[in-house]
């Protein structure tokens, strides 16, 4: 049995606490096992209030979560300045938001945790409490020393990963480049390898341009980027292909041919991965010295406290990460 999972508050006025509140509900006799680094009576009083028949236990430590989970929610306890208030964030709990996150990390460089999970944050909130950071990607990358890290987008059916993340798409172009590209397939690459088991990721890289620019009619950045970057990882004995034309590459049959698909941009990731299971799917960052996993989803605070959350892709990124534990504490590997 893998050691219990750290799940994160998120944002206090977002639908965190509920998606919380319901994943226990559906793991509670399965597992995994999790203890939420969370405020238990505004979970208390939030079970309440949507109905939800869950007990919430207040732990000492991580340790403590796997003999309490059937029975009840074991909380790590991190106090909000001032109640949360359904879909009105208050730059007052921010340190609270914060703290949970350093806390889950504290566990998991500390072997307490097998892994973090991370509800979704409100960043505009963190940015009136001075928070630095463009979000948690980076943040976590910063508290595990400034490590390099890579957005790996994950369900069952395809894993994508974007070059370039968040930035407008005419940024995103000019600032692509062979290096980036090669730096980022590298990392995903040791990733798969270390948590997934593939002992031989197939990586097939996404052209920018439609068509791949099709020989430079529709573009030259393919040829001049994308496509040095392929050979570059060959020579590095990476099983790499492309740029390959991004209208066809998510179809069925092709998805057979690879492992993760890199890709230049977000939305060119994002977009199949969310058509295919868009409650299903998990954010993964790759990189760091502990397993992270997050819903694909933000704070949905036009839903918080209604109870119309669903909290398949909070499941999913618990069991995902649970999975990706055992990989990295076992070394299994897969063909």
């Amino acid at each position: 049995m893998t050691l219990p999972l750290a799940l994160t508050m998120g944002e206090p006025a977002g639908i965190g606490g509920e998606l919380t509140l319901r994943a226990w509900l559906a793991l509670r006799g399965i597992g995994p096992v999790f203890v939420a680094l969370d405020d238990p009576a505004r979970l208390a009083e939030l079970a309440k209030l949507l109905g939800l028949d869950v007990s919430i236990e207040i732990v000492a430590s991580a340790a403590d979560a796997a003999a309490v989970f059937a029975r009840a929610l074991p909380v790590l306890p991190v106090a909000l300045a001032i109640p949360a208030r359904a879909g009105h964030p208050d730059p007052a709990n921010a340190a609270a938001t914060i703290a949970s996150i350093d806390r889950a990390v504290a566990l998991a460089l500390a072997g307490e945790a097998g892994g973090i999970v991370t509800n979704p944050i409100q960043k505009s909130n963190l940015y009136d409490a001075g928070f630095a950071y463009p979000g948690h990607t980076e943040y976590l990358a910063a508290k595990a020393g400034d490590v390099p890290v890579a957005m790996l987008l994950a369900c069952p059916q395809l894993r994508v990963v974007p070059v370039t993340i968040h930035l407008a798409l005419r940024t995103a172009i000019a600032t692509l480049s062979t290096d980036a590209i090669v730096a980022t397939a590298l990392l995903v690459a040791k990733g798969l390898q270390r948590d997934f088991g593939i002992a031989r990721p197939r990586l097939a890289l996404a052209g920018l341009n439609p068509h791949a620019g099709e020989a430079g009619s529709m573009g030259a950045e393919d040829a001049a980027i994308v496509a040095p970057a392929v050979a570059q990882l060959r020579e590095r004995g990476i099983d790499a292909f492309g740029p390959l034309p991004p209208d066809t590459m998510f179809s069925p049959r092709a998805r057979e041919g690879y492992d993760v698909a890199i890709c230049m941009y977000h939305d060119q990731a994002l977009i199949p991965l969310k058509t295919l299971d868009v409650d299903g799917g998990v954010n993964v960052t790759m990189g760091l010295p502990f397993v992270r996993t997050s819903p694909d989803h933000g704070t949905a605070l036009d839903i918080a406290g209604k109870g119309l959350a669903h909290p398949g892709s909070l499941l999913a990124a618990l069991r995902l990460a649970d999975e990706l534990a055992t990989k990295r504490a076992t070394g299994a590997r897969t063909p």
